[in-house]
Parts: C-alpha cells; sequence; structure tokens
C-alpha cells in the first residue's frame, strides 16, 4: 500500500499518518520531520533547508528527493505514506518519475480538507514543550499554567514556522500552489477527499473506509 497524504500545514496529516503506519505496518515519511532533524543537526541539507523553511517557503525539490528516494528504497517490503510530499505539480512530476524508475506508483492520494481559519489556529496556536515535546494549542488544548508543560513542567515554546505572520505565508503557498495537486490526482482517478474538521477518530475512520474500498 503506497499512500500520499494531502492537505494544508496543521491538517493533521501527522497524526493520522501515525495511526496509519501502526494499522498497516507502512513506513512514514514525513518530509518536514525528516528537515527538521536536518536542521538540529546543521547538515548540509538542514542548513541550505532552514531559510526556506523559517520563511514559510517551499523547499526545492532537488534537496529533498534523494532523501525521499532512500527511505522509499528503506521500504522495499512495506508499504508507505508520504506526509508533506509533494508540494507542488513539478515534485508530484518528480517523484511520478523516480517511483516508475523504481518499478512502483502511488495506490491512493487522500486530501485531508480543513478551512483555512480552523487551520490558522491549530498552527498559530500550537506551542510546543522544550524538555518533553508535548503540544498544546492556547485555543483549543491551553496548558492549565500559560507557558508550563502540564506533563514536565518544562517551557512551552512556539516553532518559529507557527509564527502569524509565518503561518499566513505557508497557507498562502499551499492554496495558490500546493492544492493545485488536488486537480493533478483527480485525474489520475486516485485523488480521495475527506473532512478534516472532525475529531480524529472520525478522520480515522474515514480513512479507514477508503483503505477498505481499497483494497476490497
Amino acid at each position: 500500500m503506497r499512500l500520499i497524504l494531502l492537505g494544508p500545514p496543521g491538517s493533521g496529516k501527522g497524526t493520522q499518518a501515525l495511526r496509519l503506519i501502526e494499522r498497516y505496518d507502512l513506513v512514514h515519511i514525513s518530509t518536514g520531520d525528516m528537515l527538521r532533524q536536518e536542521i538540529e543537526r546543521r547538515s548540509d541539507l538542514g542548513l541550505k533547508a532552514k531559510p526556506y523553511i523559517e520563511k514559510g517557503e517551499l523547499v526545492p525539490g532537488d534537496i529533498i528527493l534523494g532523501m525521499i528516494e532512500g527511505r522509499i528504497g528503506e521500504s522495499s517490503k512495506k508499504g508507505f505514506i508520504l506526509d508533506g510530499f509533494p508540494r507542488d505539480i513539478s515534485q508530484a512530476e518528480a517523484l511520478g518519475a523516480m517511483l516508475k524508475g523504481l518499478g512502483r506508483d502511488v495506490d491512493l492520494v487522500i486530501d485531508i480538507e480543513v478551512d483555512r481559519k480552523e487551520i490558522f489556529k491549530r498552527l498559530a496556536g500550537r506551542r510546543v514543550c522544550r524538555s518533553c515535546e508535548a503540544s498544546y494549542n492556547v485555543y483549543f488544548q491551553p496548558p492549565k499554567s500559560e507557558g508550563i508543560c502540564d506533563r514536565c513542567g518544562g517551557e512551552l515554546h512556539q516553532r518559529d514556522d507557527d509564527r502569524e505572520e509565518t503561518v499566513k505565508h505557508r497557507l498562502d503557498v499551499y492554496f495558490n500552489r500546493t492544492a493545485l495537486l488536488i486537480d493533478y490526482y483527480n485525474k489520475s482517478k486516485k485523488l480521495k477527499s475527506i473532512d478534516g474538521s472532525r475529531s480524529i477518530n472520525e478522520v480515522s475512520d474515514s480513512i479507514a473506509s477508503l483503505l477498505a474500498a481499497l483494497s476490497s
């Protein structure tokens, strides 16, 4: 099973991907997580990607395509979930060419739809603990004490890419460029859209129904 999860930043792609890898034993390929790790390591890749991420811009495909190909190669005996890639039509075309070279193809593209105003609150309101990385939201799930983690008492902070101006720009980039992938994959009859504004369990149930239909 080879899947792509589409949806604006903060739509819940990462959360749903974690549930899918546990249920279906898939490899999770999250470009956002991989790039953040590279930035923390101060690798050449991380240094190249950092300016784009801090500005809310798309990281050029040639910076990350090789990294993704390596992860897909590791998944030779398993399926995979691509979370955060492709981000535009050119990246989708490059991904398709790469998969074709590996003798593979994408089985299903799932678009998680969430209203822009809802997404803004999810992202700009997010706070993460510096110590244990527990996540909160000042609008939907605030900590008991402002700026302090309920779990370990650590300091809560806002990631650079969650700051209001960056979030606005990230959403502009998504709806102006990445959303074009919906039509791109719809033409190949591989796209299915679901309502991502519902609870996590309801979204998971919708995805499970799509995958059951796919394998039947």
